[in-house]
Formats: structure tokens, sequence, C-alpha cells
């Protein structure tokens, strides 16, 4: 934000404050037009140091979104993913905000998604916020709960150090539960529930661990078994009108970081 004062020269009596080196002259017709001037520039100098001194922030802020089918939004369109629903709805709270840049692959595992983040050459690189969801093809491929923590754990810790403020502005967002979709209908749903039930605890304790904003949106996929429209056409991932749910959470969990609640 910047601001400008014009001083506007008049013809009239001369006004010479002593300092010449922060003025050379004041023209001024009256003492109104110099007294004008100068709570004009009074009142835009408080302006200034308000916006200051309340973090108001001077540019856009940015959200780094990390992780598998779920991030991108698989089998809906772009602006119904998670991310870009948190985006928009924080954009209506007259928040300004980037496009999400995301760093998802569906079928990612922990250890694609490290990699991935690699290869994304955003080394250096921080942003004012940043989710972390992982998990759900390590449980599908049958991978171990000890390999998912271990690798779990250092994706977290990358995700910290992508932010801006630290563990202060990274959420993780639970695994959802695919074993109530329409896509494994022919395998054990309560065996599925419990892995997954399993695999979140896991990253729900190492993120109260490293003092990082937990989001459970579980129960929310779970719901699918009786509402199909939660459930994206192909029959597995979410729906759009689901993750607007997971937006919601978010975006007012960013709001709170933003205002320090």
């Amino acid at each position: 934000m910047r601001y400008v004062i014009v001083v506007i020269g008049c013809k009239g009596r001369h006004f010479r404050p002593k300092s010449r080196a922060v003025f050379d002259s004041f023209n001024l017709k009256t003492d109104a037009v110099y007294n004008f001037l100068l709570m004009l520039g009074l009142i835009l100098f408080c302006c200034l140091f308000s916006s200051i001194h309340t973090n108001q922030p001077f540019m856009n802020l940015s959200y780094l979104a990390l992780g598998d089918s779920y991030t991108i939004g698989e089998c809906v369109p772009a602006a119904e993913s998670f991310p870009a629903q948190t985006v928009q709805q924080l954009r209506q709270a007259g928040i300004a905000m980037d496009d999400p840049r995301i760093i998802a692959v569906t079928g990612w595992t922990t250890d694609e998604l490290e990699a991935g983040i690699e290869q994304a050459g955003i080394r250096g690189n921080q942003y004012d916020f940043v989710s972390l969801l992982i998990g759900v093809n390590n449980q599908y491929r049958g991978r171990s709960l000890e390999n998912y923590e271990k690798e779990f754990t250092a994706l977290l810790e990358q995700a910290i150090g992508y932010s801006k403020l630290g563990a202060a502005r990274v959420v993780v967002l639970s695994i959802p539960d695919w074993g109530v979709t329409p896509f494994a209908a022919d395998r054990d749903a309560e065996q599925i529930a419990r892995e997954i039930d399993l695999y979140n605890n896991a990253n729900q304790r190492i993120a109260a661990h490293h003092h990082v904003q937990y989001i459970d949106i579980t129960p929310f996929t779970r719901e699918a078994k009786a509402d199909p429209s939660l459930v994206a056409s192909d029959g597995l991932h979410p729906s759009g009108k689901d993750y607007s749910r997971w937006a919601d959470r978010i975006s007012l969990i960013y709001q709170q970081m933003i205002s320090g609640k």
C-alpha cells in the first residue's frame, strides 16, 4: 500500500520553515491552506501507521496444498477441489489470496509425495498457509503403519518448513474413508474403516506433537454411505459438495489464524 502526499504551491505570502533540508519554501496564500495540508499529512501518516501495526497484508496471501487425489479433486472440476474452494471462501471473507499451489497426484503414497515435492522445485519458497493430506494409498497398498508414521512425520516437518510462520499456519486433514463408496462395494468396509482409523490416529498424534491444527473430515466422507451426492462420478472420490464442507472448516481455521484467535 502506497501513500502519496501532493503539496500544492500557491502565490501569496511566504512561509519559510527553519529547516531548509526538509522544505525549500512554501508559498501559501492563507494560513488555512497550510493548516489543511498539515492536517492531511497527519491523517495519511496515521493511516499508514495503523496499517503497519494491525498486521494488514500488503500482498496476497499464499496457500500450499500437499497430498494426493483428494487434494487435486479427482473427478471434479478444478474449482471444486477443497484447496480452490478454501481460497474462494477466504476471498469472499475479504482476504486477498493467490490461487493455491497444489502438489498432488492421484495414487501418491507418502514417499511419492516427498519425491513430488522435491521435483516441484519449491525449495526455498515459503507460504502463508500449508495443508497436508496423505496416506490413503499407503493403506490401500497394504503398507505398514510404522512405515506411514515415519514418512508422514518427515512430510509434516517439510510442510512446517514451507510455512512462513511454521507450525502455526499448517493444517493436517484426516484420511477419508473410501470403504463406504460404490467402488468398494465388494470389499470389507469394516476392515477398511478400522485401518483408516489406525492411520488417522497416527497422523493426529503426530500433528499434535508438532503443534499443528488437525481437521477430521473422515466423518463427512462416511456420510456418503447414505448420501450418493457426496461421491464423484467415479464412485470413489468425494464430490464438490463434500469438498465444500472441508473448505468450510479449513477457511474458518485460516481466518482464525489471521486474526490471532
